[in-house]
C-alpha cells in the first residue's frame, strides 16, 4: 500500500460566477417599479498552503480532481447571490508547483506560503447595475465569468538540514533510526528504503532534521534505480553526509570507489556542489570494517572530508557525529541572508493602454484582449439589447475605430477570443439592434408612460384648460 508519494499531476477547476439577474420591481400601484436584478456572486479559488502537519502528497494521489464551488446567481429584489466558497488544499513545506510543461509556477517554502492555482470567474451584474440615465430599465443581465482551472504539477522536494546518501544497504536508515525518533524500515537486502524518511535530532542547543534518502547506484542521476525520482529531495538539504559500508561483502567495491560514484552522480544531477560534505565510515563493529575505516580514513581525509566513525549496532561514535552535525548545521544556518519580508509591489496598467490587439488571419480579423474576450464571454447572444450593449463597450473601448484602421470593412468576417471558443461574426459599423428600434438602447417606454391615476388627472385638467368647452358651456339659448 502507497503512503508516501512526492509527485502527482492535480486537475483544478475554480468557481464560476453566479449570473446576473434581469427583473423589474413589481408592487400595488407600481407595476414598472425600475430594475431590480441583484448580482451573481463570484466563484470560488482554489489554493494551495503549506501545512508543516502534511508530509506527503497521497490524498492528491487518490484523488487529483479537485474543484471549488460556484457563485449563486441574482435574484430579483436587488439580492446579489452567494459567493462560492474557497477551496484551500494544504501541501508539504518544500512543495514546487509546475505546469504540465514543467515551467516552475511557485516554490513553495515555509509555514502559510499560499498560491492560487484557480481563479474563480467573477459574477455577472443585474440589470439594476446596468441602469443609467440612458437605459433606465434594462432587459438583461451579464452572465458569470467561467472560472480558471486547468492541470498542475505538484513535487515535494524535502526541507532538512542534513540528507544521508550512499549505496543501498549502507546503513543510513539505521543511523537515522538512532540518531532519532524515526522508524525506517531496516532489512539485509539493497533498495529497503523505497520513501525518503525524515527525523528530528537534538544536540544540545541545536535542533535540525535528518533525511534518510533512498540508496544511489551508477547512473542513478539518468534514472537507473531509485536515484532520479528521489534526487531532488536532497537539493534542500545544507549538508550532505555519505554513508560509506566499510563490511560491504561485493569483492568489486569499496569504500573509496563507493564515494567515488556518488559524488559522480551528484555532480550529474547538478546544483549541489556548493554543499559541504561529511563522510561517514558506518558499521565499525564488525572487525573488518574497523580495520578498513582506520585504512581510508587519511585518504578521505587528505581530500578534505570531515570523517567519523559510527555503528548503529553498537551505537558508538553517534555523539560526536549528532555535535559534529549541528555544528555544521549553525554555521549554514547563520551564512544564510536574512530573510527580508516581501514587499508588495502593484503595477497598475497604463492609462492608455488599448487593452486589445487586432490581428489579420486569412480572411478573418482577430480580435484578443482580456476586456473584450470577457466581454463575449458574459453576453446572451439570444437576447439583441445585450448584445447591442456589447456593441456600445467594444465601441467605447476603440475596437470599431482600430478594426477601420486595419482596413476591415462592413460584412468583414471578426472574431473575438481564441480559436477554440472564439465568437465570430459579420462587422456592420454602429449596427443598431432590432430592440433599439423601439427607442434609445435599453429604455422601456412602458416606464415612461404616466401611472394611470395621474393620466387621469391630466385629462381633467385639460378639459378645464379648454377655451372651446368654455365657449360651448356659457353660450346663450
Amino acid at each position: 500500500m502507497t503512503t508516501f508519494v512526492d509527485r502527482v499531476e492535480l486537475h483544478v477547476a475554480a468557481g464560476n460566477g453566479g449570473h446576473g439577474c434581469a427583473s423589474v420591481h413589481r408592487e400595488k400601484f407600481k407595476p414598472l417599479g425600475g430594475p431590480d436584478g441583484g448580482n451573481g456572486g463570484r466563484g470560488g479559488d482554489v489554493t494551495l498552503v503549506v501545512d508543516q502537519s502534511v508530509t506527503t502528497l497521497l490524498d492528491y494521489h487518490h484523488s487529483p480532481h479537485r474543484k471549488a464551488t460556484n457563485g449563486q446567481p441574482g435574484a430579483g429584489d436587488n439580492r446579489s447571490g452567494k459567493d462560492g466558497t474557497d477551496l484551500v488544499l494544504p501541501v508539504p513545506d518544500g512543495t514546487v508547483v509546475l505546469d504540465t510543461d514543467g515551467n516552475v509556477l511557485a516554490d513553495m517554502v515555509g509555514e502559510g506560503t499560499m498560491y492560487v492555482v484557480g481563479e474563480g470567474g467573477r459574477g455577472g451584474l443585474g440589470n439594476a447595475a446596468l441602469a443609467s440615465a440612458r437605459r433606465k430599465a434594462p432587459g438583461f443581465a451579464l452572465y458569470g465569468e467561467p472560472g480558471k482551472g486547468g492541470d498542475i504539477v505538484l513535487e515535494l522536494k524535502t526541507v532538512a538540514d542534513v540528507a544521508l546518501v550512499g549505496y543501498p544497504s549502507a546503513g543510513k536508515s539505521s543511523l537515522i533510526s538512532v540518531l532519532s525518533a524515526a522508524k525506517p524500515k531496516i532489512a539485509d537486502y539493497p533498495f529497503t528504503t523505497l520513501v525518503p524518511n525524515l527525523g528530528v535530532v537534538t544536540a544540545g542547543a541545536t535542533v535540525y532534521t535528518i533525511a534518510d534518502v533512498p540508496g544511489l547506484i551508477p547512473g542513478a542521476s539518468q534514472g537507473r534505480g531509485l536515484g532520479l525520482e528521489f534526487l531532488r529531495h536532497v537539493e534542500r538539504c545544507s549538508v550532505l553526509v555519505h554513508v560509506l559500508d566499510t563490511a560491504t561483502l561485493e569483492s568489486d567495491r569499496d569504500p573509496i570507489s563507493d564515494l567515488d560514484t556518488i559524488e559522480e552522480e551528484l555532480k550529474l544531477y547538478g546544483g549541489l556542489e556548493d554543499r559541504p560534505r561529511v563522510v561517514v565510515l558506518n558499521k565499525i563493529d564488525i572487525p573488518d570494517g574497523q580495520d578498513l575505516a582506520d585504512m581510508i580514513r587519511p585518504d578521505l581525509e587528505a581530500r578534505g572530508y570531515r570523517v567519523f566513525e559510527a555503528s548503529a549496532v553498537a551505537r558508538t561514535g553517534l555523539k560526536e557525529l549528532s555535535f559534529g552535525l549541528a555544528e555544521i548545521v549553525s554555521k549554514a544556518r547563520a551564512a544564510k541572508p536574512k530573510q527580508e519580508t516581501t514587499r508588495v509591489v502593484i503595477r497598475p496598467k497604463a492609462v492608455n493602454d488599448a487593452g486589445f490587439t487586432i490581428t489579420k488571419e486569412e480572411d478573418v480579423y482577430r480580435v484578443r484582449g482580456e476586456k473584450p474576450e470577457r466581454w463575449v464571454r458574459q453576453t446572451d447572444f439570444q437576447n439583441d439589447e445585450a448584445v447591442g450593449y456589447l456593441a456600445d463597450r467594444l465601441s467605447r473601448l476603440g475596437v470599431e475605430t482600430a478594426l477601420t484602421k486595419a482596413g476591415a470593412h462592413a460584412g468583414d468576417a471578426v472574431a473575438i477570443g481564441n480559436d477554440e471558443d472564439s465568437v465570430v461574426f459579420d462587422w456592420e459599423p454602429m449596427t443598431m439592434a432590432g430592440a433599439e428600434m423601439l427607442g434609445r438602447r435599453g429604455e422601456d417606454h412602458r416606464l415612461e408612460a404616466p401611472r394611470p391615476a395621474e393620466q387621469r388627472r391630466r385629462d381633467r385638467s385639460a378639459e378645464r384648460d379648454d377655451p372651446e368647452r368654455e365657449y360651448d358651456e356659457f353660450k346663450p339659448f
